[in-house]
């Protein structure tokens, strides 16, 4: 029976790779010049810091711009608030993976809203997808990639 699997997964080494060149590119930029300003990468989550608000800002585009460089999906990406002291400003960004519980339960009812003769099933942080035929399953990757879950979508171990 044909089945494929619904999964949300980011490649941590790409990540780590732009991390790497956005502070390259802080260090070097003339604004950044003695601010102190840096992207730390701890897990799955990146902190950056830097004298200012503004400068947080800065930040966060040069680090979008060096992920989508290395076809990072910033979808993924789930930005907390700032952190503004007197001395310095502080923002921790995360970096999703896999599909929540909640955003699974609503696709597997989506799946099943579209009367397509297909089973969806939660396993873990993905979503498995079995039917009889093989363009109903073409059809649900239609539907998937069409519908928005807020995060990106990969679709994976296809078999016939």
């Amino acid at each position: 029976m044909p089945s494929f699997d619904v999964v949300s997964e980011v490649d941590l080494q790409e990540v780590r790779n732009a991390v790497d060149q956005a502070n390259r590119e802080v260090g070097q930029r003339f604004d950044f010049k003695g601010s102190g300003a840096e992207f730390e990468l701890s897990g799955a989550d990146v902190t950056l810091r830097a004298q200012n608000d503004f400068q947080l800002k800065q930040m966060m585009d040069i680090l979008e711009m060096k992920l989508v460089k290395r076809s990072v999906d910033i979808g993924c990406l789930d930005k907390k608030d700032s952190v503004v002291n007197l001395s310095d400003a502080r923002q921790t960004v995360t970096v999703r993976q896999g599909i929540e519980s909640d955003t699974a339960k609503k696709m597997v009812k989506d799946i099943k809203a579209t009367k397509i003769k297909v089973q969806a099933q939660i396993q873990g942080e993905q979503v498995r997808v079995t039917g009889k035929n093989r363009d109903d399953l073409q059809q649900v990757i239609a539907f998937l990639r069409q519908a928005d879950f807020g995060l990106p979508l990969q679709f994976t171990n296809f078999r016939d």
